[in-house]
């Protein structure tokens, strides 16, 4: 339950984030930033036994915050809280409009006996792979070659209907919006296991690709050239701030865990469980960035959404985005219920005081999600930033705090567990710091 949970969009990121750190640090900063959430995460769910003379059964980890914080650390967990769920919905709506164009475009393609060939910098063969990034830094006059059965006015019209950044993204609303207004999404969580389903499916998708791509390798640490980037870079941050929301379940794990039949087992199911995660986006990571082929492309076109480097006629990939289109559309009306219940009870006492109130919520959260898929499409900056931000609070800042604190107030505070938990602190505050200025 906990892997299927925190396994979510950031998988997608994880080949471009070891390209910006350089290929030896992007796998040591997994596994680093693996065990460092994990700790804290721990800390996380410990924190509620902490707390002597009181029943703190029904807590969760805000409540646990405003007892040591006051309403200061009630209403900072909340804001840090709400720009998780929030980023995360903006995310999965940048990546709905993708998927949905690319599905649109492979549908439209082969119903019409269209062959459209991108120009756009590529390997050859069934196996092509492509740089967009390229493209985009040098647009060539005209974009495709299109062979058709038919004339090509009606792939025009289509063109401009159905644009990934200035259609597609309204098109969801009409879909989506009516959904959140509901009281309750518990029919979507039923679908859970196409969550699942779209991980296993992007595994068998990457161990296929590698297969029929090869390893493209060569150590280059330092130095960098035409095709391959050093091991190691000084843009790792972009890849910590990215791990930061890949390894973030920490404002709901009390919860998930509360489910669990034997509760001496939490620590070990939860180490398991972030055991698995960080064993995936090493494997997803590492064959993508592996496999990619570099030459004749430049490990420099990896894109922040790794399936962008297939084309739209490639079938495996359209599979694909069709599971996690689903899956997406499925999962983003819960994260909109999570975050009406934590920010309207919080100022009404009423998970739905009116259906005004839901909607004008509804309405902010979906305008901003297309805003950012209109102008700022770029999901590997979204996670980065939104993850160092929720991060510094829920992963770094107030587990560490709130241990100290606890057993300096049962006497047991010792300078080693203090200057731990400090440096702890200052490596979120430093996260944070280096998304702004990488």
């Amino acid at each position: 339950m906990i892997w299927n949970t925190m396994m979510g969009t950031s998988i997608l990121s994880i080949p471009w984030g070891i390209k910006q750190a350089g290929f030896t640090s992007g796998i040591i900063l997994i596994l680093l930033m693996g065990i460092l959430t994990l700790y804290c995460c721990y800390r996380v769910v410990k924190s509620r036994k902490m707390i002597p003379l009181i029943d703190t059964s029904n807590w969760e980890f805000p409540d646990v915050c405003k007892y040591y914080f006051g309403s200061f650390g009630q209403w900072s967990s909340l804001l840090f809280s709400m720009v998780s769920l929030v980023g995360a919905m903006v995310v999965y709506w940048v990546l709905m409009s993708n998927f949905l164009f690319n599905t649109g475009r492979f549908i439209y393609n082969f119903v019409h006996d269209i062959n459209v060939t991108d120009i756009v910098p590529g390997t050859n063969g069934s196996n092509k792979v492509i740089c967009p990034s390229a493209a985009s830094s040098h647009p060539p006059q005209n974009k495709s070659v299109i062979f058709s059965s038919g004339n090509n006015t009606g792939f025009e019209l289509f063109k401009e209907w159905w644009n990934k950044s200035q259609t597609v993204p309204f098109y969801l609303i009409a879909v989506l919006l009516p959904v959140l207004n509901l009281k309750s999404p518990s029919f979507f969580a039923k679908f859970n296991v196409l969550g699942t389903v779209s991980v296993v499916y992007l595994v068998f998708l990457v161990t296929v690709k590698a297969a029929r791509l090869g390893i493209h390798l060569e150590y280059n640490w330092f130095t960098e050239n035409d095709f391959f980037v050093p091991e190691f870079r000084i843009l790792f941050p972009q890849l910590t701030g990215v791990l930061t929301l890949a390894f973030f379940i920490h404002n709901c794990v009390i919860t998930l865990l509360q489910n669990n039949r034997n509760q001496e087992n939490n620590v070990r199911d939860l180490s398991i469980a972030y055991f698995l995660v960080g064993l995936t986006y090493l494997y997803v990571g590492v064959i993508i960035f592996a496999s990619f082929p570099s030459p004749p492309l430049s490990k420099e076109c990896i894109e922040q959404n790794f399936l962008d480097n297939f084309p739209s006629d490639d079938i495996m990939s359209f599979v694909a985005r069709i599971f996690l289109l689903f899956q997406m559309m499925t999962v983003y009306p819960l994260l909109g219920y999570l975050a009406r219940v934590q920010l309207l009870r919080q100022f009404f006492g009423n998970a739905y005081p009116s259906v005004f109130h839901v909607l004008v919520l509804n309405v902010a959260i979906v305008g901003a999600g297309v805003a950012m898929a209109r102008f700022y499409p770029n999901i590997g900056g979204i996670i980065r930033y939104s993850g160092a931000t929720c991060g510094l609070a829920f992963v770094f800042v107030y587990p560490s705090l709130i241990y100290v604190i606890s057993l300096h107030r049962a006497g047991q505070l010792t300078w080693p567990v203090l200057i731990i938990h400090i440096f702890i602190i200052l490596l979120g505050l430093a996260n944070l710091i280096a998304q702004f200025l990488l």
